[in-house]
């Protein structure tokens, strides 16, 4: 789960992170309103979407950035009535763009240095590892394909946490000044508590920044959290903003079902996320393009099944799906009853393979054969993702 820049920074305030003050705004006049109490001078107006690259986005109305310094309440309104209801495209929305429908109002700050630095789960370890470098405010993989010499990594130990030494040490290596160093090692801090406590899988802060007059600050932040803890953070589930994430995959979460849309037009549905990959790999190979990644799980249900159906004959672009089911807690009966209720459920249009292996498989396919349904059937992986990419062209 992803939430918005403004969201960011409330949370990073609650474990004690300096952040410039400001406020949400989701019409013009609420952008005047927090203009004039932050002051009305010395502010900038950020455009709230999950996206990278908003300053050097483009607006459909031909409005250019998405981040706007400004001096007045006044022109806080006008910039907010440019962004407001429109869609910003970046280099990370792609051509569709995202509607904006808020935007932030905060203070600015004059900044003296900026600093990339990051918590993150490090897979090789199984902890965190904090990421930094001293070129902030560009692309963290730019610097490492670049400048690779320039990326700090400081491991954590799980158990023992962040240690004082360390968040000196990482101070020194990020080239704050003596003066700064007590400032930049309580932001660390906050930032690790903030990590630990919110359960994240990721926080990001880019650009941390140096003030002209000292401050050391998070001027920019990104979350991402593990979905199966937040269950423990209500708080944080009650961020969620669909009207940011894909409709399918939106759906999908309410039954269940781990789904991503993607640009290809062969539609997967697998039972586990390791065999998702598997098959998406070998559409590739085979020349194809999947359309999604979806997993139903080890103990789907027919009424899973029904709804995954119904969620991949929603994309326009799907050309053939491809059922790919190792039978263990599911049993491939289980699934071919599935199968069978919601292709005659959406009227499928679009031509079905199927390859079923493991627990009933016999029942399964034999289910398949006497159902009535355009089937085709597949032996192996292989065999599946051959006859998918075949039927997907036939179809084009």
């Amino acid at each position: 789960m992803n939430i918005h820049e403004y969201q960011a920074k409330e949370l990073l305030a609650k474990f004690g992170v300096a952040v410039p003050p400001g406020e949400p705004a989701r019409t013009p006049a609420d952008a005047e309103r927090i203009a004039k109490n932050l002051g009305g001078r010395d502010l900038v107006v950020k455009a709230q979407i999950h996206a990278g690259g908003r300053g050097k986005g483009t607006f459909a109305n031909g409005f250019k950035g998405g981040v706007h310094l400004c001096n007045s309440p006044e022109e806080a309104r006008d910039l907010a009535s440019k962004m407001l209801g429109q869609t910003l495209v970046t280099h990370q929305t792609g051509a569709r763009g995202k509607v904006v429908n808020t935007v932030l109002v905060a203070k600015s700050v004059d900044i003296a240095r900026e600093i990339y630095f990051a918590i993150l789960l490090d897979r090789a370890t199984a902890a965190p590892l904090i990421v930094g470098s001293t070129e902030g405010g560009v692309e963290i993989e730019a610097v490492a394909a670049k400048s690779p010499e320039k990326i700090i990594r400081e491991p954590i130990d799980p158990l023992a946490g962040l240690h004082a030494f360390q968040t000196r040490k990482l101070a020194k290596q990020l080239g704050f000044e003596s003066s700064q160093i007590k400032s930049a090692s309580k932001l660390f801090d906050g930032l690790y508590r903030t990590f630990i406590g919110l359960d994240c899988s990721m926080v990001e802060v880019n650009p941390l920044v140096v003030t002209d007059t000292g401050e050391v600050l998070a001027l920019d932040a990104k979350f991402n959290f593990d979905d199966n803890a937040l269950y423990r953070h209500p708080e944080v589930s009650a961020l969620r903003d669909i009207s940011e994430e894909d409709p399918r995959e939106v759906e999908a979460s309410k039954h269940s079902l781990n789904y991503i849309g993607l640009d290809g037009n062969i539609a997967c549905l697998v039972n586990g996320a390791g065999l998702a990959m598997a098959t998406m790999d070998i559409i590739k190979f085979y020349g194809g393009n999947p359309a999604n990644f979806l997993d139903v799980g080890g103990s789907a249900t027919e009424e899973q099944v029904t709804e995954a159906f119904k969620i991949l004959v929603s994309d326009k672009h799907v050309q053939a799906i491809l059922v790919n089911i190792f039978g263990g807690i599911a049993k491939c009966d289980v699934i071919a009853q599935g199968i069978i209720r919601a292709a005659k459920a959406v009227q499928l249009a679009v031509p079905l393979v199927v390859r079923l292996e493991g627990t009933n498989v016999d029942k399964g396919k034999q289910l398949l054969k006497e159902s009535g349904i355009a089937v085709i059937a597949a032996d192996d992986l292989g065999d599946a993702a051959q006859k998918a990419v075949g039927a997907a062209k036939g179809k084009s």
